[in-house]
């Protein structure tokens, strides 16, 4: 990889991550006076540039040294969470798919999506019912998918940390 490369990725994921940064803020706003579609796009927003950040990161096996160099250059460790994709698959990139199986596997004919607040009930944090296909827990700022959470402020975090350490290779 040569040196114009790394400045083209570094600079690719620098503005990954100041877009989730944007969502982010947007989302927050959402708090405060709802707007259904605005949370959802943030969200997808939020997944989108991270899972981008992540093909980068951790390419196919055919990049796989450009991605070990940056990871290395750019101080971030294997086991980050940007390292994972599977909520930006879940919740939009592979959705479709997702709600095929559903429906031949075992489903209950129950189907909840776009819940908000999906594990808030009677004032108590509980698990999620596992027929929660997409759900925003604006309380802990997470996500749910069927009986998995991904919560946001890590994302956020690990986003912020790259951004700081790709500062140094910026023009």
């Amino acid at each position: 990889m040569t040196g114009l490369q790394e400045m083209i990725f570094i600079g690719e994921i620098a503005l990954q991550s100041k877009i989730a940064q944007r969502a982010a803020e947007r989302l927050q706003a959402t708090h405060d006076n709802f707007d259904h579609v605005e949370t959802w796009c943030s969200i997808q927003s939020i997944l989108v540039a991270a899972g981008n950040v992540s093909k980068i990161l951790w390419p196919k096996q055919k990049y796989k040294i450009r991605g070990e160099k940056l990871r290395r250059l750019l101080k971030v460790e294997n086991d980050n969470p940007l390292s994972n994709r599977k909520f930006r698959n879940n919740f939009f990139e592979h959705y479709d798919e997702r709600v095929e199986e559903y429906f031949q596997g075992n489903s209950q004919g129950v189907y909840i999506d776009l819940a908000m607040n999906p594990s808030l009930r009677s004032g108590i944090f509980n698990d999620p019912p596992l027929n929660t296909h997409r759900g925003y827990n604006s309380f802990n700022n997470s996500l749910v998918f069927r009986n998995e959470t991904l919560y946001l402020d890590e994302i956020f975090e690990a986003l912020d940390d790259l951004l700081d350490n790709c500062k140094p290779y910026s023009l």
